[in-house]
Parts: C-alpha cells; structure tokens; sequence
C-alpha cells in the first residue's frame, strides 16, 4: 500500500515519528530547510560585511549544513561564506572525506582553508593512538580541533563560525553534562550569543535536526559526503549516551527536542549563575586560556612525554 503525503497525494518518502506526518520529497525538503534557516536568524543576526566559516569535514552533517550556509548567504553580497577543514592526521578516513569536501567547495564556488594537526599541533591522530592514556583519543581530538579551528577561524578574521552539530549531537551533549555533574560546561554550549574576546562565536544550524533527516536530506538533494566512520570512535564515551537517547527516542519520539528544549528554557538562569570567566593568555601558545596553560598545550607536553618514551 502506497502512503501519501500528509500535504499533498504524492507519495511519501519518509514518516516523521515524532510529529506524526508523512513527507513527499518536495515537502520534507521545504520543511527541513524552513527549520534551519529560522534556526539561523534565532542565533543571531549577521551583520552587513561578515565573515562567516563552515567547519566543513566531508560528513554529511557539515556538508548538508555548507549547503544551507551557502543558499542563506550566497544571496548577500556583502556577506563572505568560506570554509575551514581540519585534517587529523587518520590515514584511510579524514584523506578520504577531505577529497569530497574539496568537491564541495568547487561546486559551491566557496573558498577552502585546509589546516593539520601535524602544523599546528605538532602530531597526528593516528600518531597519538600509539601511546598509552588515561583518556581517549577522542579526548585529544576533540581539543585539537577546537584550537585549530578558532586559531585559522581568528587568522582568517572570520565572525562566525558555522559547525555541523545536530539534533542527537545537542541531546548527547545535554545528557553528558548532567550525568557528569559539568553544569557550568552546560552555559558555554554552542551557539555563542556573547562574544569573549579570542574566541570566535559558534553558530549550530542543525541544532534541531535529527541526524537521519540530514542524511535523508542528502540523498534528496543529491549532495555528495563522505560515511565513513572514524576508527577511534568505537571506544568514545559520547556512545553510552548515544544508546540511551536512542532508546528513549524509539519509545517516547520527540524525545530530543523535549532534552533540547528543556535546556534552552533554563540556558539563560545557567549564564546568570557560571557567567564567562575572565581569559587569559596561555603561557605557552599564547591562545585564550581560563588557566596558566591551556588544554591544548597541556595535552600536547602529554604527548610529547609519551612519544620521546
């Protein structure tokens, strides 16, 4: 049996569980783009003679959210849209995904900033894994990217920046910091409405958007990206979080946006009560830093130490 659009007689391409619709392609694409394009004025207005950057990997979710950027901004001249890619160093999946987000970038017409671990870090991923840690490569990596990123993103004098977390990325990220007791960590999450000095503001288009429907919307749009899965993702903590939000998605749909709202109604009494810590220079990098040394130094004489062993 054939089911129908909720909107229209077409035939319908997927089924919205947590809303109870049915979407043809033309529907499902016009309520996808309408979501994330209101997201992007509800993250702040962008100014006349902006700079905004794409943290763009090759993935879907980056890629889809390059391409959304690019239809908003593309329509203003005098708004500039580049794209900042970070390579890791993981032989067989980022050499991969950077190939398709090169591509991307030609199609669109839109400038490509491609930077390394190796050059700004001093090592790679895959060099990392080698040692022996009390934290996972994750953990590295995650810190390494957010350095490299802000560190090209200020060079490049961009306003904005533009990353690809969705809808189940927000969720985990609200349900780790509660379990782990970070409140504190839970004020700093993205998107960025106050500027601190040194650090470029974060943007999240995608931020209510389940991680299927950027997927589905791919494949509807013909929009090539990269689904290969990082090597060291299989022992990141972030999964135990994954599985439960799943679970609780597939016996309660809306489950997501119920977490994600709920933050975002109690997101401005968290900024009252851990308000910005002032920043300093660290001592070793000179990038924005809440301590005498910052993560990324601190983890990188980490890796230092294990690597001259």
């Amino acid at each position: 049996m054939t089911i129908v659009c909720s909107k229209c007689n077409k035939e319908a391409i997927t089924y919205i569980r947590y809303n109870g619709t049915h979407l043809c392609s033309e529907h499902f694409i016009s309520y996808f783009e309408k979501r994330v394009k209101k997201n992007i004025k509800k993250q702040g207005r962008t100014p006349d003679g902006a700079k905004i950057a794409v943290a763009l990997s090759g993935g879907k979710d980056s890629t889809v959210v390059l391409h959304i950027a690019h239809d908003v901004y593309s329509k203003r001249k005098n708004v500039e849209l580049i794209t900042i890619t970070v390579d890791e160093g993981i032989q067989g999946y980022r050499d991969k995904s950077i190939k398709i987000a090169e591509k991307n970038c030609k199609k669109l017409g839109v400038e490509q900033k491609i930077v390394s671990f190796k050059k700004l870090i001093g090592v790679t991923m895959d060099e990392i894994s080698q040692g022996d840690y009390d934290i996972g490569q994750c953990s590295f990596c995650g810190v390494f990217r957010r350095f490299c990123l802000n560190k090209v993103a200020k060079e490049l004098k961009v306003d904005r920046l533009i990353t690809g977390h969705n809808l189940d990325d927000m969720s985990q990220s609200i349900l780790m910091n509660f379990v782990n007791g970070d409140i504190e960590k839970l004020a700093r999450l993205a998107p960025h409405i106050k500027i601190k000095t040194g650090l470029v503001p974060r943007m999240v288009p995608l931020s209510v958007i389940p991680e299927k429907e950027n997927a589905l919307y791919a494949y509807v749009k013909n929009i090539e990206f990269y689904d290969g899965e990082c090597p060291y993702s299989h022992v990141a903590r972030r999964g135990v979080f994954q599985d439960i939000i799943y679970d609780l998605e597939e016996k309660k749909p809306g489950t997501r946006h119920s977490i994600l709202t709920s933050y975002e109604k109690i997101r401005d009494l968290l900024m009252i009560k851990y308000p910005p810590v002032e920043l300093t220079r660290c001592e070793k990098c000179g990038e924005p830093s809440s301590q005498r040394i910052c993560k990324t130094c601190a983890l990188r004489e980490m890796v230092s130490k294990k690597l001259k062993k």
